[in-house]
């Protein structure tokens, strides 16, 4: 890794800062991408990462890994019983947590580092929960995020998916990468089995809203199941789709 990985505190929040090889010589302003779970996406890849900087697949951007302090709750956007009686209930304050990124976290990162505050280059990101999370934090914050990634992300969470596809926002420059596996959900008793056809649905609920095939991206991994090495994959494919220079093409 020729780039630097460091912890940091915004308020009560950690979160875990990737710079790219040449963000001590180059005084451009670096995109950003806000990435969910802390550095679990990215930082056993870095090599690999820096590698597409290389190429030239993806520009050198920052990443700013937030670490969660409670994912069910953070990353539940209201409130829904608990899938099991071995796990709690989903405490449901993502609106909370998406005020601390918005207000607390996205401005203390701008005002310390050399990021662009530009909305067609700040991105969020995540997995799971994490998805679903990132895709509200679109809902929420139109303005904010020009780069939505969507990996594995539990639209079968109660009336998630519903409420994406009543949800009043316009694709303007948005650009969204959205991924699942095709094994998701199979074998799952819950509702977790709606996992593939919850994704599809809420795919071409955007469609209908006007993203265009440029805007928005649909990969359903042949054989992949809900799991981390299937999610980090993603992530390198969602940064090279939505910042590269061949963006539309993975």
């Amino acid at each position: 890794m020729n780039g630097s990985l460091s912890e940091h505190k915004a308020g009560d929040r950690m979160f875990k800062l990737y710079l790219p090889p040449s963000y001590s010589t180059d005084s451009r302003a670096f995109p950003s991408v806000y990435v969910q779970d802390g550095g679990s996406l990215f930082q056993d890849q870095l090599e690999l990462i820096e590698s597409r900087f290389h190429q030239n697949r993806v520009p050198q951007l920052v990443l700013i890994g937030i670490e969660p302090k409670n994912r069910i709750d953070e990353y539940t956007p209201w409130p829904a019983a608990s899938l099991s009686d071995q796990f709690s209930d989903f405490g449901g304050k993502g609106t909370d947590y998406l005020f601390e990124i918005t207000n607390r976290l996205i401005p203390f990162v701008e005002e310390n580092w050399n990021v662009s505050k530009r909305v067609q280059s700040r991105g969020i990101i995540g997995a799971s929960l994490g998805g679903l999370i990132s895709m509200f934090a679109f809902l929420r914050h139109p303005s904010l995020f020009g780069n939505i990634g969507s990996l594995s992300s539990s639209y079968w969470y109660e009336n998630a998916a519903e409420t994406i596809d009543t949800a009043a926002v316009r694709p303007d420059s948005t650009r969204i990468y959205m991924s699942v596996g095709s094994e998701e959900g199979a074998g799952k008793q819950s509702i977790q089995q709606t996992m593939l056809q919850k994704t599809k649905y809420v795919y071409e609920s955007l469609k209908e809203k006007g993203f265009t095939q440029d805007q928005l991206c649909l990969v359903i991994e042949k054989g992949a199941v809900h799991h981390r090495k299937y999610f980090c994959k993603q992530f390198i494919n969602a940064l090279e789709w939505l910042y590269g220079k061949n963006r539309s093409i993975i």
